[in-house]
């Protein structure tokens, strides 16, 4: 078996985790998260953990349950209006909040990736997002400075990989997560189903397996569906 390829999450998570951590979480509201890679996390019980991710998953499931466990010290995210447990310790003061519009959270994600420290975006300029950050002007028209996004543990979601690590995202769920695992130290994928080496061709590959450290196939996904709206003929 190849050296990436892990029986599971509690393997393939082995000798990683520690309190204090910088932890990159893959997934666009409750799609594409690594739902065995946060349930090990919440098992065990690693604390004061600042965590990259969109969002914070709902009360009950994703990175919500860490939130519930207090394992959690700070959030860098860009939506958090679906989780009430985000909601009152960052009012208590208990959750500290690094907030983001959801493009830039994806661009600094992306340029820690890619080795630029920092770019200049228009978005959020004159606004509460640029305070204390540096201000210039090109072409007559102001940008603010955001630096770039780096993890030393990012753990995603992917549908498809081979043993050599490269993988397949479908639709959503290729939402931040194929960004985290180049700006992660040392990226773990979850994913659906693992094939031989030469079953994916070069051009199906969105992650090249040189981003990604360890594999490992998912169990008992649930792929909960955040807010489900249907429309009455």
């Amino acid at each position: 078996m190849s050296k990436k390829v892990f029986k599971n999450a509690n393997e393939a998570l082995s000798g990683l985790l520690r309190d204090d951590m910088t932890i990159m979480a893959g997934g666009f509201g409750l799609c594409g998260i690594p739902e065995n890679c946060i349930a090990v996390m919440k098992e065990s019980g690693v604390k004061g953990l600042t965590i990259i991710s969109n969002n914070c998953g709902v009360d009950d499931f994703g990175l919500g349950i860490l939130l519930k466990d207090r394992q959690i010290k700070k959030m860098i995210s860009s939506y958090v209006g679906e989780n009430k447990t985000f909601e009152q310790q960052y009012l208590a003061g208990e959750l500290e909040l690094e907030f983001n519009p959801q493009g830039t959270l994806a661009e600094r994600i992306r340029a820690g990736g890619a080795g630029i420290p920092a770019f200049y975006t228009k978005t959020g300029v004159g606004t509460i997002v640029a305070e204390g950050k540096e201000v210039r002007v090109f072409n007559g028209e102001e940008y603010v400075m955001e630096h770039a996004l780096l993890a030393e543990l990012g753990i995603i979601k992917a549908w498809k990989a081979d043993k050599a690590g490269n993988l397949i995202f479908r639709k959503t769920a290729r939402n931040f997560n194929p960004m985290m695992a180049s700006a992660s130290k040392i990226t773990v994928a979850e994913v659906e189903e693992i094939v031989e080496i030469g079953e994916i061709g070069p051009d199906e590959v969105h992650t090249p397996g040189i981003f990604v450290q360890r594999v490992f196939k998912s169990e008992g996904l649930q792929k909960r569906i955040e807010q489900r709206t249907v429309r009455v003929a």
